[in-house]
C-alpha cells in the first residue's frame, strides 16, 4: 500500500456536472491506499479462503423487483454492450442489457471466464461484496474525499489527474472511451490490466479510467459541508427493475463512486476526472465497477 500524505485540499469542481458542487475545502487524515485496483486474482483467493457468494450469484427474491419479468429473476448482472450505430445517448438501455449468468467469474456471461484476465480489476462487484473483501484484507473502502484526495495525486484543483487536458499530446493518460460512444471505440474497447497506464503524483494507477470505484460515502445531490445538517441520501431505481419498463421498482440506497471507467468519452461522460461523482445502487453491480481498499495510518 502507499500512504498518502493528509492534508487540505478543493474538492469538487464548478465547470462541470452539477452534484460535483461546491467547491470547498476538505481536509483528509493520513492513510494508506491500494495502488491498483483489487483484481480477479486477488478477489479469487478471497472467495477460494472464505466460501463467499457475490451478490449478482444469488437467487432473487421477486418482492424486492415489484413489476420486474420473472423471466429477468435469475442470477446475473448488467453487461455492456456496444451498438451496431449513433443510438439516442439519453436512454442507457441502448447500450445495457441484463445478462443472466454473469458474474465477477463470467463478466460476460456463461461461457466467458478471467483465466486471460487475471491482473484485470475484478468486476460485477456490489456495495456488500466489495465490503466483504475490504474487511477480510484488514482494510475498509476508502471515503469520497480521500478518493479524489488521491485521485488528485497532489494537483490540487486540477481538471484532470495529469493537468487541464483531457488527453495531453494527443496521449491517453487513462483507460476511457476514444471515439464514438457507444459503438466506435478506438480504445482498449475493455477493462485494461492494471498498471497499464502511468502512475499519478502518488505513485497510484488507475486512480482515473478502467473502473468506476466504490466508496463508504452515501450519495447526495451535490456535495455537503462538514457543518451542514444531515439529510436523506436520497434513492434511485434498480436497474433491473427499472429495464422491466413497468410500474413499481425497488428502492436502494445509493453510493458514491469514484474515479469513471473505461465507457466514460467527452461526447457522453466526461467523468475521468478526481472530481467526478456518480451514484450506484448498493445491490447492483456491472461491468464497469471496481473498487480498491485503503487503511488508516
Amino acid at each position: 500500500m502507499v500512504l498518502i500524505p493528509g492534508g487540505t485540499f478543493r474538492m469538487g469542481s464548478e465547470e462541470f456536472y452539477p452534484d460535483e458542487r461546491p467547491v470547498h475545502d476538505r481536509a483528509v487524515a493520513d492513510f494508506w491506499i491500494d495502488p491498483f485496483q483489487v483484481t480477479n486474482e486477488e478477489y479469487a483467493r478471497f472467495v477460494d479462503e472464505t466460501g463467499y457468494v457475490t451478490v449478482a450469484e444469488r437467487e432473487l427474491d421477486p418482492k424486492d423487483f415489484p413489476g420486474a419479468d420473472p423471466a429477468d429473476l435469475v442470477p446475473g448482472a448488467m453487461v455492456f454492450t456496444p451498438t451496431a450505430g449513433p443510438v439516442d445517448l439519453r436512454n442507457w438501455r441502448n447500450w445495457w442489457r441484463w445478462q443472466p449468468g454473469a458474474y465477477w467469474r463470467q463478466p460476460f456471461g456463461p461461457g466467458s471466464g478471467i483465466d486471460d484476465r487475471l491482473r484485470h480489476p475484478v468486476v460485477h462487484i456490489a456495495f456488500e461484496d466489495a465490503t466483504a473483501y475490504a474487511t477480510w484484507a484488514g482494510k475498509r473502502l476508502p471515503t469520497e474525499a480521500e478518493h479524489e484526495y488521491a485521485a488528485r495525486g497532489g494537483l490540487d484543483g486540477a481538471r484532470f489527474a495529469w493537468g487541464e487536458e483531457p488527453y495531453p499530446g494527443g496521449v491517453a493518460q487513462a483507460n476511457s472511451w476514444l471515439g464514438r460512444f457507444p459503438y466506435d471505440n478506438q480504445g482498449v474497447g475493455g477493462t485494461a490490466e492494471v498498471g497499464s497506464y502511468p502512475a499519478n503524483g502518488y505513485g497510484l494507477f488507475d486512480m482515473i479510467g478502467n473502473t468506476w470505484e466504490w466508496t463508504s460515502d452515501f450519495y447526495t445531490p451535490r456535495h455537503l459541508q462538514l457543518s451542514d445538517s444531515p439529510v436523506d441520501a436520497g434513492k434511485r431505481e434498480n436497474l433491473l427493475a427499472a429495464a422491466s419498463a413497468q410500474e413499481g421498482f425497488a428502492e436502494i440506497p445509493r453510493r458514491v463512486l469514484k474515479g469513471g471507467s473505461h465507457l466514460c468519452s467527452p461526447d457522453y461522460c466526461l467523468r475521468f476526472r478526481p472530481a467526478a461523482r456518480s451514484p450506484q445502487a448498493e445491490d447492483t453491480g456491472m461491468s464497469h465497477i471496481g473498487f480498491r481498499c485503503v487503511r488508516d495510518a
